[in-house]
């Protein structure tokens, strides 16, 4: 069975989203839903995908057959469209962050329930290629237990979301979110949720610009830090350091290999990664040129859908339970004190 997507928002994660689905023989986008069609119509050219463009996702409800509704709107319009696919019965991939409060998401969670169809939350460090290799490293418990875990997201100013909304706190909720919550999500997909969190942030005109949490864990020390803050030009790094009882695991985006690990007082060795050959983008925007984690998650979606079983990982629950713990950074680094979970 080919699976009919509609791609709802195809801005830059639209794009992305469209160029992954090109990869999956399974999958196939049969019409976008976008508010500037003469924009769309130029992307879609631009990476080969002519199909309809409707102004609102009712309208292509309505004349398109169609299984999957894929959202890829800014934050503050993730709700609407999730609720209306939903109520349409159909299965649902929505990106991160999934939406701008937990009101929305207790929402999306009893219509979920209602519709008792697929959904998925586009949290993709759980599929990302050096992410996967680590999580298997510390369940591999090669080099022990695992002792503390530091995390790190940077980013020049965001310069290409439609309307600026990135930069604008209401709609994206800052970095501390938007960024960030991709950190947030991976230590809790590893680790659980934790007792606590302390954050302190940088604060402007687009929100909480970059954000230093550390979470509260027993017998392990763990923080997090995720700014977009940089000048534009400044490019993107992602980064994690981990320290075993008998190891270390070292990740940085910008270094070649980007992984390495050692075992007790042995010298550093390229950890080995599990990369798809989904290949690169062509859009040329965002952070990211490399299609690897976003492939793989809506491979995995899609995969599930054809298995008919219900997705696992970056689940909605997973998805909701992350953005309540970014909140509850959010809470702290504004109070000031701990916040316990």
């Amino acid at each position: 069975h080919m699976q009919k997507v509609i791609l709802v928002g195809f801005g830059f994660m639209g794009g992305i989203h469209a160029q992954a689905y090109a990869q999956i023989p399974e999958a196939k986008i049969v019409a976008i839903v976008d508010t500037l069609p003469d924009k769309a119509r130029e992307q879609g050219d631009k990476i080969g995908l002519q199909v309809p463009i409707f102004g609102s996702l009712k309208e292509a409800l309505a004349e398109v057959e169609a299984d999957v509704v894929d959202v890829c709107l800014p934050t503050d319009l993730h709700a609407d469209a999730v609720l209306t696919a939903l109520a349409a019965k159909k299965n649902v991939f929505c990106e991160k962050p999934l939406t701008i409060s937990m009101a929305n998401a207790t929402k999306i969670k009893a219509a979920l329930k209602k519709a008792k169809t697929k959904f998925m939350v586009g949290q993709c460090l759980r599929f990302w290629p050096e992410y996967q290799a680590f999580e298997e490293f510390v369940k591999s418990k090669r080099a022990g237990k695992l002792l503390s875990l530091t995390l790190q997201r940077r980013a020049g100013r965001p310069g290409y979301s439609v309307d600026d909304w990135l930069n604008k706190g209401k709609r994206s909720m800052g970095a501390a979110v938007d960024l960030h919550i991709h950190d947030t999500d991976y230590v809790v997909h590893l680790l659980g949720t934790p007792q606590a969190v302390f954050a302190t942030a940088t604060k402007d005109f687009s929100g909480y610009s970059h954000i230093f949490t550390n979470y509260i864990y027993k017998g392990i020390s763990v923080q997090a830090e995720g700014g977009w803050n940089y000048g534009k030009s400044w490019g993107f790094q992602m980064a994690f350091q981990a320290v075993f009882e008998n190891g270390s695991v070292e990740m940085d985006s910008t270094q070649t290999p980007s992984i390495k690990y050692t075992i007790g007082d042995a010298k550093a060795e390229p950890l080995p990664v599990t990369a798809p050959s989904a290949g690169e983008s062509k859009a040329g925007t965002g952070n990211l040129s490399s299609l690897g984690g976003y492939y793989n998650e809506l491979r995995y979606f899609i995969n599930c859908l054809e298995h008919r079983s219900t997705p696992k990982i970056a689940t909605l629950e997973h998805g909701a339970e992350s953005l309540r713990v970014v909140f509850a950074e959010l809470k702290s680094a504004a109070t000031g004190k701990v916040v316990k979970l």
